[in-house]
């Protein structure tokens, strides 16, 4: 009985020591740089110092070899080994459908701990990995430069002092690598496109990435940082962030009869799948009174999508000739249940594959002929009600001219390639996917090119 209750007294104290260590273990505690407004969960977000627009950003990340090794180690099996063939920047047949092609993992590559100097101060154990899908196909080729997730209080749980932790009030950034971009712009601007058009969608600017691996910082290249969607975004653009938010992928982001399933919609906000209101989105979409009884099909989506957003998204999507998404590709949007008002609103995402006519059979017509009903419900049925036809080229005309206006974008694109060229000449070929020095500025001719064959077209068939 004595052993026990020595037993019990010496597990007491350890809780309780636990507990105590608990208590003064808080966040920020011994950490130099650390203050209210750079680093912790109250800080307010500074779009200003993260998402600059007029200068690009220098980020200094400090990784130990032995957690790089893992990165490495882990990508390799994931994705198999870098080629040795011949092709592609960097030594290999990395472009889509070419020998280097890979398939895409079905888990995220593993996360490590590492240093991040940005302005002068220090961020401590960020989570960093890599990200993508079709963009980490650049590793099958031997290109170095390959996208990046930061995840600020990734490692808590290991080091309590850094709970909380954010970037100038952003918890997490996606850090793109600009692949198969040699203007460097996409990204950049097609989300600049779509928040301007009054379409929710994330904030960007360019970043020039150095990481030391063990061999002191090696230049990576010019990357874009951009917001996550689920994260600030939503607080930001919608006034909250306790909605459902969705990352649709696979059969059932289609909205198709054919393997339209909830497991498809994974709810960033729950960590949960599909809920009640996407099968309600949904059953209205297939519902057989959108051919007989229109009036009636037209309330019931309204009551539960916000149209006119999507139909704005449809617009400049289609008009820039954004491909790598809906009515081609079932990936790359959210969408976000707003509780102000309970309707789904749709949220673009990823836009290195825009701004030209693409693969996977090309970018869609404005009549989508390309594309039947029965595989992407979503626009084909939409837009076969009359009135949404005609809301979807009033919006293609406001956008061609104010936002997408030609001589606007000329300009812009001008400003763009002042800001950037520096950055973009620094890269080194294994870090980078220009074959020659002339490639960037010949893209960006190109770009302006497009935004005045796309506002022709567009008028053609608006008008």
């Amino acid at each position: 009985m004595r052993s026990v209750r020595y037993i019990l007294i010496i597990s007491v104290s350890i809780l309780m020591s636990a507990c105590y260590k608990e208590q003064i273990i808080t966040p920020g505690s011994g950490l130099a740089d650390w203050t209210i407004t750079t680093h912790s969960s109250n800080a307010p977000v500074d779009y200003e110092v993260v998402f600059p627009q007029n200068k690009v950003n220098r980020l200094d990340i400090t990784i130990d070899a032995d957690d790089w090794a893992v990165m490495q180690d882990d990508i390799e099996d994931l994705y198999g080994s870098v080629s040795t063939g011949g092709g592609g920047p960097g030594g290999g047949g990395g472009a889509p459908g070419g020998a280097g092609e890979i398939s895409f993992a079905e888990e995220n590559p593993v996360y490590v701990p590492c240093n991040i100097e940005f302005n002068g101060k220090n961020w401590y154990y960020v989570g960093i990995r890599y990200k993508g899908n079709s963009s980490l196909s650049a590793y099958s080729s031997g290109v170095k430069k390959l996208p990046f997730r930061l995840e600020f209080d990734q490692f808590a749980d290991d080091y309590p002092e850094i709970t909380g932790q954010t970037f100038y009030g952003f918890p997490a950034l996606s850090m793109s690598s600009n692949y198969e971009d040699v203007s460097f712009l996409r990204e950049k601007v097609g989300c600049d496109m779509f928040r301007n058009f009054d379409v929710p969608a994330p904030y960007s600017a360019f970043y020039e990435m150095y990481v030391d691996y063990g061999d002191g910082p090696v230049y990576f290249g010019l990357y874009t940082g951009v917001e996550i969607v689920f994260e600030t975004l939503l607080d930001t653009q919608f006034g909250n962030n306790t909605g459902n938010c969705y990352k649709p992928e696979d059969d059932g982001a289609t909205f198709s009869t054919a393997g339209f399933n909830l497991k498809d919609f994974e709810n960033k906000t729950t960590g949960g799948t599909g809920e009640a209101d996407i099968q309600n989105l949904y059953d209205i979409l297939q519902s057989s009174t959108r051919t007989s009884d229109t009036a009636a099909w037209k309330s019931e989506m309204e009551s539960v999508f916000d149209v006119q957003v999507f139909l704005k998204w449809l617009a400049v999507n289609t008009t820039i000739q954004n491909w790598d998404t809906y009515g081609r590709m079932s990936h790359n949007y959210y969408l976000y249940n707003n509780p102000t008002n309970n309707l789904i609103n749709w949220i673009p995402w990823d836009n290195n594959e825009a701004f030209m006519d693409g693969g996977m059979g090309g970018a869609l017509s404005f009549e989508f002929s390309e594309i039947n009903a029965t595989d992407w419900p979503l626009i084909k049925y939409i837009l076969s009600i009359p009135g949404y036809e005609a809301n979807f080229k009033t919006h293609i005309l406001s956008f061609i001219e104010t936002t997408f206006k030609p001589s606007t974008m000329e300009a812009y694109y001008s400003d763009l390639e002042n800001l950037i060229s520096t950055s973009v000449n620094a890269e080194t070929p294994d870090y980078s996917f220009l074959s020659n020095a002339s490639e960037f500025s010949s893209a960006i001719s190109q770009l302006k090119i497009h935004v005045n064959n796309r506002e022709s077209i567009a008028r053609s068939y608006a008008e």
